[in-house]
């Protein structure tokens, strides 16, 4: 459609100044002064909030009108583009050919970062932003750490005492067309990081020395095969995966001291922190290891039922796609369970997801000229 064209080139140019920029996780390199820049023309407030080594801001702009707040979430930072050379095009020079933009963070997410910008502006521009207040909470490490980013102005944001009733992020979230998946909730992620204990010896004595390795087969063949839960309506079963395994010196004729195992926990609501940590403990015990364990938590499962948020993004999606999106909460984490934690609705609706992470990242560009019209319209359905 011809009315489509300057949003386009607006998100093409927008886009491209952003890929232009290497900002490897903490880094933005400018990406959010960028944004800051016109936001600031539609008269949002800014507060820049670094933490660390961290680059953030939180900007917000209120309608004449008291209402809900409309929370736009994402990030600035990529993960490392790996060998250039085995890119098609220089990974941070903005490349088009036949419609899609080359470079790495196209679909994750300054793809996304760029439709909510022009999405915003047309909102503005045209008079559609009659109550509330829009909101947008940007960081610079996602990809990493994610310590120093949104879970930090979260908890600024809580101490404030800040209401926030809605949160779209950004992340690309559609699989084989733009708007085909919403993701309405998340699973929780919980790290193990186990160390069994043996005594070390000369593998030509074992009556001499305890092999951890040997003693712990059994309650790992457990952990892995154990049932954690069935699953429910909206989430898969438990899922409980070892990352890594290392015991010994290198040599082959010395039996180890100890093992160390790291694993993972993909969670539903399904299950507490403490249940899955109990049951663990239950297993290792009944083997009679002497181990110690520690354990880290990324993030709890959260889940948007259908409420006002699941609906008005529902319907703008099919306004635009001429489909009714499948709603789902599979995939890794993302920052909007640290905005969950605020009791907010939080959706997340992005680009197509099949090259984020991957040498010759791309995006398509009108596939982003029509996910920024349905960012106008969720705020149209929730703010207009």
């Amino acid at each position: 459609m011809l009315e489509d064209i300057p949003i386009k080139q607006n998100i093409t140019q927008l886009l491209s100044q952003l890929i232009e920029k290497p900002s490897i996780s903490p880094l933005d390199l400018g990406c959010q002064e960028i944004l800051i820049d016109r936001l600031k023309a539609l008269g949002f407030s800014i507060e820049k909030m670094p933490f660390a080594d961290v680059q953030n801001f939180w900007a917000t702009l209120d309608a004449p009108i008291k209402g809900p707040t409309l929370l736009f979430c994402g990030h600035t930072d990529v993960v490392p583009a790996g060998q250039e050379s085995d890119w098609t095009f220089p990974p941070f020079i903005p490349t088009v050919v036949n419609d899609y933009l080359y470079g790495r963070g196209a679909a994750d997410m300054k793809g996304s970062l760029a439709s909510m910008i022009l999405g915003v502006e047309q909102f503005i521009q045209k008079g559609y932003f009659k109550k509330g207040r829009l909101a947008f909470l940007i960081t610079s490490d996602e990809e990493d750490k994610a310590i120093d980013g949104t879970q930090r102005i979260v908890e600024v944001l809580k101490k404030r005492n800040e209401s926030i009733e809605y949160c779209v992020v950004g992340e690309p979230s559609s699989r084989e067309r733009i708007g085909d998946v919403v993701k309405n909730g998340r699973r929780g992620s919980l790290s193990a990081y186990l160390t069994i204990h043996g005594v070390q010896g000369h593998v030509a004595y074992p009556h001499l020395a305890v092999n951890p390795v040997h003693q712990s087969l059994e309650a790992l063949e457990k952990l892995v095969n154990e049932v954690w839960d069935e699953g429910n309506a909206f989430f898969p079963p438990t899922t409980m995966q070892i990352a890594n395994i290392h015991a010994g010196t290198g040599s082959p004729n010395v039996i180890p001291g100890e093992l160390q195992v790291q694993f993972n926990f993909r969670f539903s609501t399904e299950l507490s922190v403490d249940g899955i940590q109990f049951r663990v403990k239950e297993i290792l015990d009944s083997q009679g290891l002497k181990y110690n364990i520690e354990w880290r938590l990324s993030g709890l499962p959260f889940l948007t039922t259908d409420d006002q948020l699941v609906e008005a993004v529902s319907n703008a999606v099919t306004e635009h796609v001429g489909l009714t999106p499948q709603l789902e909460t599979s995939g890794g984490t993302s920052d909007g369970r640290f905005i969950a934690t605020m009791g907010t609705q939080v959706v997340e609706i992005g680009p197509l997801n099949s090259t984020i992470h991957k040498v010759d990242e791309c995006v398509s560009l009108s596939d982003l000229t029509t996910l920024s019209k349905i960012y106008t319209s969720i705020m149209k359905n929730i703010l207009g």
